[in-house]
């Protein structure tokens, strides 16, 4: 692999504390303090003058649908839609057909992985078996086969006994618990936020009480526990205050936020447009304004997409009927920009932080550094430039996006995993 050269960036590295123009050398697919005048000679050159390079993105929360749902995204889509928006590093949920809750389907995906993926993806395990809530899969043997994480995403356990034993086993096998916080009997047929919104369209509410009991569910039981659980998506404003008086305690708990409850509120759902359509649902402006203050002051740790692709068929039904999710891959650096930096005056170095070493040492993975002797993950991305994306020609296999047809700023040029360039900015290379 050629030595490579990128010159005259603007080099922020929150892992080192470092922001200023200078230069990022790579050898043999790993960073390295600088290169021989030999090898500069030799090495590609990439001028990246007006340009911020970072370390690459890392997601912790992307939903590839295979096995079983690749009519929706495979891991070839869905890497190539990460590389597109400056990702380098995923966690791939476990919601699949089957879901991935046996050491052979956790093999089954390695082995698609090292064939097709252009970036590195990383399975995560069920906690249940069959996804159900009723028993719990077999932990140990997950963490055997090679998940980071375990989770029921998509779906939430129910009883708080079985969450219980599923954290302490986990603790054992020093893996963290990520879960989707939802009291399913809060939220039977509900479609969108509960609320005035929700009222005036006559469609049943999703109440934020919903969320907020299983996250002081979660907090209890870490407490009780010591387990390490992940609270994914948060969307209200209670659930913030929650977690962040547990973690002034101590308390040994995470969360995440998505660029699109950061960005969106339940007020663009008055046209009955289904991209707006998620789980949890859009909020209200004083929700939104809670969860950028909670990314502000550390109570919500990470970024993180929950990149969730279906077909244009299943979006296009009654509202009532069409599925929860939208892509996030490709747009979520933009919007992330739009929304902290430009509209809440957050710090870039700040930001790039949220969405690269924090979510890597959260689920103990490598990445989110620019530091010599790493392996060479890099985000180029301008922050100013306007670009109109089109999700229907996107590089995910879906399109169903809120964010279609819309001009959007901050834009990534390349993306360069282990070394070698797999985005140039218009293309897979």
């Amino acid at each position: 692999m050629p030595s490579l050269w990128i010159k005259n960036a603007r080099v922020i590295d929150p892992a080192a504390k470092r922001d200023a123009v200078g230069d990022i050398f790579i050898s043999d697919g790993r960073f390295v303090p600088s290169l021989s005048a030999v090898a500069k000679k030799r090495a590609r050159q990439i001028d990246a003058r007006g340009l911020v390079a970072c370390p690459g993105l890392v997601d912790i929360h992307v939903h590839f649908r295979e096995p079983g749902q690749t009519h929706k995204e495979t891991i070839a889509t869905g890497s190539q839609a990460a590389a597109a928006g400056g990702f380098t590093t995923v966690v791939m949920m476990p919601n699949t057909s089957p879901v991935a809750d046996s050491a052979g389907t956790i093999q089954f995906m390695k082995d698609v992985i090292e064939r097709d993926a252009v970036v590195h993806v990383y399975p995560t395990g069920c906690i249940t078996v069959g996804m159900k809530g009723q028993a719990l899969a077999p932990i140990g043997s997950l963490k055997r086969a090679g998940v980071i994480a375990i989770t029921d995403d998509g779906d939430c356990i129910q009883s708080n006994d079985l969450m219980r034993r599923a954290v302490e086993y986990a603790k054992m096998f020093d893996l963290p618990v990520m879960d989707h916080c939802q009291d399913h009997s809060m939220t039977q047929g509900a479609v969108m936020n509960e609320g005035i919104v929700s009222t005036r369209l006559g469609l049943r509410g999703w109440p934020n009480a919903a969320e907020d009991l299983i996250v002081a569910r979660n907090v209890i039981l870490s407490e009780y526990t010591g387990a390490h659980i992940h609270m994914q998506h948060i969307s209200s404003q209670f659930s913030v205050d929650i977690l962040r008086r547990a973690k002034k305690r101590g308390v040994r708990v995470s969360a995440e936020a998505t660029p699109h409850h950061i960005a969106l509120t339940d007020d663009l759902l008055a046209g009955y447009d289904t991209h707006f359509k998620m789980n949890p649902p859009l909020r209200t402006e004083a929700d939104r304004q809670a969860l950028i203050e909670g990314l502000r002051d550390g109570t919500l740790d990470i970024v993180a997409t929950d990149h969730a692709p279906h077909t244009d068929y299943e979006k296009d039904k009654e509202f009532d009927f069409a599925p929860n999710g939208i892509l996030g891959l490709e747009t979520a650096l933009a919007v992330t920009l739009d929304v902290l930096v430009r509209e809440s005056r957050f710090k870039l170095p700040y930001v790039v932080d949220l969405m690269t070493r924090r979510p890597a040492r959260l689920m103990n993975l490598p990445g989110g550094t620019l530091a010599a002797g790493e392996v060479a993950d890099v985000c180029l991305f301008d922050p100013d430039e306007k670009w109109r994306y089109d999700a229907k020609h996107g590089f995910s296999k879906s399109g169903n996006s809120p964010w279609h047809d819309q001009t959007l700023t901050g834009r990534v040029k390349k993306t360069i995993v282990a070394g070698r360039v797999v985005f140039d900015g218009k293309k897979i290379v």
